[in-house]
């Protein structure tokens, strides 16, 4: 031990763990190092605004129980993107987003195939107009991007065989596949509070 180790007040110091853990995020920012402590686990960070704005956001609505599953495969995406392993990420990604439609039919009690895949959720989804009808032309443009952006990801890097050649998934491609599964998931989940809402109005 250092001399004058105890007089300074380091050992035994006691602080609030929110504090500890804000303190940790801005040493993280501070230092450059492009990770934050989220949920319980060191998450990587590409950009300081897709990170505040999309998957923190993400994060947190997919905090409670009912969205528990979607929570657990959203921060696997993120513990396999950490250490490299994009095909993993792109396949823990979608996942997220499959349950999180799941979780939604649940929450309201729609039916839907046990073996049911993005697109036939998506379906679902619509025909209960958990979505906007207003958006005319724009939304069957937004119900296509939620259809194929990230399962087509997912089915071209992730869950298919790679054959005989083995297949590199660049980071950029990882990365832009958990952006959009946070996307989705922002807009559905919100979707969801804003019709709980209309049901208990």
């Amino acid at each position: 031990m250092a001399e004058g180790y105890e007089n300074k007040g380091y050992n035994g110091i006691k602080i609030d763990p929110d504090e500890a853990i804000s303190e940790l995020n801005y040493r993280l920012r501070e230092g450059g190092v492009g990770y934050q402590f989220e949920n319980g686990v060191i998450i990587r960070m590409d950009s300081q605004f897709v990170h505040a704005e999309i998957t923190k956001k993400a994060l947190s609505l997919l905090s409670s129980e009912q969205f528990s599953g979607a929570e657990e495969e959203f921060l696997s995406a993120h513990k396999h993107y950490r250490h490299g392993e994009h095909k993993d990420a792109i396949v823990d990604a979608g996942a997220s987003f499959e349950s999180t439609m799941k979780s939604i039919c649940d929450t309201f009690q729609w039916k839907y195939e046990k073996g049911a895949r993005a697109s036939d959720l998506i379906k679902v989804l619509r025909e209960h107009q958990l979505f906007p009808d207003y958006l005319d032309k724009s939304f069957d443009q937004l119900v296509a991007i939620l259809k194929s952006g990230l399962p087509e990801i997912r089915n071209n890097e992730g869950s298919h065989g790679q054959g005989s050649v083995p297949k590199r998934v660049p980071t950029h491609v990882a990365a832009y596949a958990i952006h959009l599964a946070a996307t989705n998931i922002v807009f559905l989940v919100e979707c969801t509070k804003d019709l709980q809402a209309q049901h208990s109005g």
